[in-house]
């Protein structure tokens, strides 16, 4: 029996190399990925890490407080020790790493919860808008429009302000920042499938018998990932930060809980007398909000090579100037090799008309 014919490797999986081969070849780009999975690492393995250490994030140690001074920690460091890593909280003693890891949990978890559900309704609305008729594209057009100046501070403490402390906090300020600020993905998304819709396919798509839902399942969503992704990662630390600002004016996640941003606020006033525990979570705060943007950015350019990084400075420059460099002087070297072969060609072809005219008139005095 005859081999049938070897199996080519579809389009999205030789998209999927494509984009790994680009993105391995930015370095910052994948420091930062790693930067990221290891916070990532942190929060999903906070219980086994406070485990280790062998403390938690609520309970109180009073004995670790120096109640003569207004509560400052006892010791050097902030209460530094081999039982308190980090140290310890002012005021309550509770143990800082334990907190911080925890911390990491909500934060991320809300940032990732928001951005899932500013996508859903973004990709939602901005599909519906360029496939529907006239009149559903300016409604849901001037919907987005008042979504997209709605200010996503006051809308958010207006509405963590009267829900019920009952409800889950987490799921509330991710769920509020989600269904806040979706307005700019449906713009993105409308105007991204406005343009797919002219292309030839879709339109042979529609000549076939397609419907309107296997049109956007089948030939939209696809040409929609690589600017959904690119967005979505930048979304992510926004949403970190907005979180944090949230929790940091009181309306976000509420004590016990940890979070960056509620340490923060708790530590506005023990910046001096224990700054370790203002600039640990602000540190932790940096540190994710510039990985995943250099991530995201990371993303953006693997996935439309034609698209130059935003963030590419030092070393990455000098190696775009030598390679431009070397092109052009490959081009030139070219050139001249060429223009070289031309005149020896030229030459060889005189001196052959030449020995030609000759060997004529020889036979012709002969």
């Amino acid at each position: 029996m005859a081999p049938g014919p070897a199996r080519r490797p579809s389009r999205g999986a030789s998209g999927a190399r494509q984009f790994w081969r680009r993105l391995r070849t930015q370095r910052a780009a994948l420091v930062a990925a790693g930067v990221v999975a290891l916070l990532v690492l942190f929060a999903l393995a906070a219980p086994l890490l406070t485990a280790v250490e062998g403390q938690d994030p609520t309970t109180y140690h009073p004995s670790l407080i120096d109640s003569a001074r207004g509560g400052v920690p006892v010791g050097s460091f902030g209460g530094v020790s081999g039982d308190h890593w980090l140290g310890v909280e002012p005021q309550t003693g509770r143990d800082l790493f334990a907190r911080l890891v925890y911390g990491a949990r909500v934060s991320l978890g809300v940032a990732l919860g928001a951005t899932v559900v500013q996508v859903l309704v973004g990709v939602v609305v901005g599909v519906a808008a360029a496939l529907g008729n006239r009149w559903i594209d300016q409604l849901l057009s001037r919907i987005t429009d008042i979504f997209v100046a709605m200010p996503l501070m006051i809308m958010s403490l207006a509405l963590l302000a009267i829900v019920p402390s009952s409800f889950p906090r987490p799921l509330l300020v991710a769920l509020v920042i989600g269904l806040i600020a979706w307005g700019n993905t449906a713009k993105i998304v409308r105007a991204q499938t406005l343009t797919l819709k002219g292309l030839d396919y879709v339109s042979a798509a529609r000549l076939s018998g397609w419907n309107t839902w296997r049109i956007a399942r089948r030939e939209l969503l696809p040409g929609l990932a690589a600017p959904v992704i690119t967005y979505a990662a930048l979304l992510v630390p926004m949403n970190i930060s907005a979180e944090a600002a949230l929790s940091f004016l009181g309306v976000g996640v509420k004590p016990p809980t940890p979070s960056w941003g509620q340490m923060l606020t708790a530590a506005n006033v023990w910046y001096q007398a224990a700054p370790q525990y203002l600039l640990l979570p602000a540190g932790a705060l940096l540190v994710t909000v510039l990985a995943l943007t250099v991530l995201g950015d990371g993303v953006r350019t693997a996935l439309d090579p034609r698209a130059a990084s935003r963030l590419r400075v030092g070393t990455g420059r000098k190696r775009e100037a030598k390679a431009d460099a070397d092109s052009k002087k490959a081009t030139a070297d070219a050139s001249a090799e060429k223009a070289a072969a031309d005149v020896d060609s030229k030459k060889a072809a005189a001196d052959a008309s030449a020995n030609a005219d000759a060997s004529a008139n020889e036979e012709g005095k002969a």
